[in-house]
């Protein structure tokens, strides 16, 4: 009986160890299957070639047509049209907007600077003949014609600080233009230029936390340049 027992577990223990090396044998064929399979194609004419993606360089075209001498003409003529030939319409907002200041600026202390010289003119010279006051609402500030005089002399400065900085904002357009378009001209310039605009969490240090939460929601800006 004894017997017979020691003869089962030898053979149930052969069978065992059968199976194993057999599951090895398989593991290792297929190992060397795979290691096979990224080899020379000639080996596997079955499998395709693998080709790794390269991102497409970007290109640069200086273009020799555009002339800066076009775009500083037409931004000495029209401010803004130099900027539209170099195709930068969104600058034109942004010139025009400044002219108007000036302009509303310059309408401003003008007004005032007729006003204020005509009632001290009045105060100095006709305050005692009994004419009429031309600026009535003034004649409750009890001031002398001096005041006004020096009210309107600040209304002068403004005014030609003002014509000037029109004069400066019409170069600056033409400078401008004429940079815009050398670079056209002359240089290298990425017709790929882009920005890119999405939403993102910025971590907050303890000193400058406004809440409990660690991450704030934020917008990123990507220029490529």
């Amino acid at each position: 009986m004894v017997n017979m027992h020691k003869r089962l577990f030898f053979i149930c223990l052969f069978t065992l160890i059968a199976f194993v090396t057999r599951a090895q044998q398989a593991d290792t064929v297929r190992t060397h299957a795979r290691r096979d399979s990224v080899g020379p194609t000639q080996a596997h004419p079955t499998l395709k070639p693998f080709k790794p993606q390269v991102s497409k360089a970007k290109v640069y075209h200086p273009d020799s047509t555009h002339s800066p001498r076009k775009a500083v003409m037409r931004s000495l003529m029209v401010p803004g049209w130099g900027q539209v030939y170099n195709h930068q319409w969104w600058k034109v907002p942004i010139i025009y907007g400044g002219f108007s200041l000036l302009g509303a600026a310059i309408i401003y202390n003008q007004h005032y600077f007729n006003e204020y010289v005509t009632e001290a003119k009045f105060l100095r010279d006709n305050v005692n003949s009994g004419a009429t006051n031309p600026y009535p609402q003034y004649a409750s500030y009890n001031l002398g014609y001096q005041a006004f005089f020096d009210a309107a002399e600040s209304n002068r400065r403004n005014r030609d600080l003002s014509i000037l900085g029109v004069l400066g904002a019409w170069g600056i357009n033409i400078i401008d233009a004429y940079i815009d378009a050398k670079f056209k001209h002359s240089y290298t310039m990425d017709n790929n230029l882009s920005f890119k605009l999405e939403p993102a969490l910025i971590n907050q240090s303890q000193g400058l936390a406004f809440s409990n939460a660690s991450y704030t929601p934020a917008l990123k800006l990507t220029l490529a340049f």
